[in-house]
């Protein structure tokens, strides 16, 4: 009888190995959904909302998480506006002199000159002329902060290589060296 056993329970091992490994038919799922996710068109109109789409777009007025926004516009009257009234949040604590001659430095000296002379590579090897000199110009925190936004004249925007402190950092750093250059 034992050999009898054993042989029904190699049989029954081996039968359910063959059932149990074919691959054709599909075992049993619990939550379809999860093992396969339903594809949907993130804008595409739904029906659980009854205004369609608009439940999906950002509430109106609304404001991106890390963009603050700049209220001056880019005009010359939104640059005067910031001459007049634009003064830097930065605290003591904040104020960085070695951050801000790096940036000044990798931003702004190939054309303003190391120390603000007018006096960069660019200008030298004369491929741009007429670079302000920070001494000749009438600047305040506001009007250097405005310009490094918005640009001015043949000076691009660097808004988008900056984020906000880092302009001020810069500003910081200019009005230095107009100091130096004022004595």
């Amino acid at each position: 009888m034992s050999r009898l056993f054993k042989i029904t329970a190699i049989l029954a091992v081996v039968a359910l190995t063959f059932t149990s490994c074919d691959k054709t038919k599909r075992n049993l799922q619990f939550m379809p959904d999860m093992y396969e996710s339903v594809a949907g068109e993130p804008y595409a109109k739904s029906v659980v909302f009854t205004n369609g789409i608009e439940a999906q777009k950002p509430v109106e007025g609304s404001i991106s998480r890390g963009h603050i926004p700049y209220e001056y516009p880019d005009t010359n009257e939104g640059y005067e506006n910031a001459k007049q009234n634009l003064k830097s949040p930065l605290t003591a604590a904040d104020l960085d002199s070695e951050n801000a001659k790096n940036l000044y430095t990798i931003y702004c000296s190939v054309c303003h000159g190391k120390k603000g002379d007018g006096q960069g590579d660019l200008v030298k090897r004369e491929k741009f002329l007429g670079i302000p000199n920070y001494k000749d110009r009438d600047v305040t925190e506001g009007s250097i902060y405005h310009v490094i936004m918005h640009g001015r004249n043949m000076m691009g925007s660097h808004a988008s290589q900056l984020n906000e402190k880092e302009r001020w950092l810069i500003v910081q750093h200019v009005q230095e060296l107009r100091n130096n250059l004022l004595k």
